[in-house]
């Protein structure tokens, strides 16, 4: 990817920040130079600033690149001061408590969802879904709820940003096909997960909206069909909505960043 040209050095380091986090491990140059857009000798300079910054660590012995403690650091602040989780952790432990089910507190983050936070269920279910991790918005309960309640005129760029991957049969793979699933949440004010992104796990989920209508993120109850169906998960909706618009109300004396496109980027 290549930065736009205003975002300068800045945006460049930011990229090459964001491309040794996508590999969720330690990564050797030689990987990172094979997806990136940047000649070696930019590549190179771009990763020496971010060590010297710890942004990153560089281990001299295997010559990997890994996140830097002082991501920890700016992660935890950000965490504070910029998502739902501080003002939601209370009323997610309460849902968690009372149904015995994962749940899932998530925000738009430029088209997709960043989960913020997450209680296990009482037995615990192995899904792709953790705190800090994104995923598409396009296949998920709680991207879904998102979605369907952005005005109108925001639609077609998060549209834009989705991959349309199908990850199983159930997925959702056009914009004409989820704009119809939209229109129904928007109906009866919540939105499945019916296998769409992992098999064998489905999710009911609910929006956050401020008292004007905002967006602020989402809530979801998931499970999987092995231990139960939609139709039972549906019955947890009356509980996640006084719960969602509790968090809410909550966010009215609270700041958080909007939703604004990206800036615009091409793949080498």
């Amino acid at each position: 990817m290549v930065a736009a040209a205003t975002d300068g050095t800045v945006a460049k380091a930011l990229e090459v920040l964001d491309l040794v986090a996508s590999y969720g491990r330690p990564v050797r140059f030689s990987e990172l130079l094979e997806a990136s857009a940047y000649p070696k000798a930019t590549l190179y300079r771009l990763l020496q600033t971010l060590v010297r910054q710890r942004m990153l660590s560089h281990d001299p012995e295997d010559g990997c690149y890994n996140m830097g403690m002082r991501l920890v650091r700016l992660a935890h602040v950000a965490w504070a001061q910029s998502s739902l989780a501080p003002i939601a952790r209370p009323h997610l432990d309460r849902l968690s408590a009372e149904l015995g089910e994962t749940v899932h507190l998530a925000q738009l983050d430029h088209g997709q969802v960043l989960y913020v936070d997450k209680r296990n269920a009482r037995d615990t279910v192995a899904m792709f879904s953790q705190a800090g991790k994104v995923g598409p918005a396009y296949c998920t309960g709680v991207g879904k709820a998102m979605l369907a309640h952005l005005p109108e005129a925001q639609l077609p760029a998060m549209l834009a940003q989705q991959s349309w991957h199908r990850f199983t049969p159930n997925t959702l793979t056009t914009p004409e096909a989820l704009l119809d699933d939209l229109a129904a949440i928007r109906v009866r004010g919540f939105a499945f997960d019916n296998e769409e992104h992992e098999p064998g796990i489905i999710c009911v989920a609910v929006p956050i909206l401020s008292s004007g209508g905002r967006v602020c993120g989402a809530l979801s109850v998931t499970s999987t069909t092995a231990r139960t169906d939609l139709g039972a998960l549906q019955s947890r909706v009356p509980l996640m909505r006084d719960i969602a618009r509790i968090i809410g109300a909550e966010t009215e004396t609270w700041r958080f960043p909007e939703e604004t496109a990206p800036p615009s980027r091409k793949r080498a």
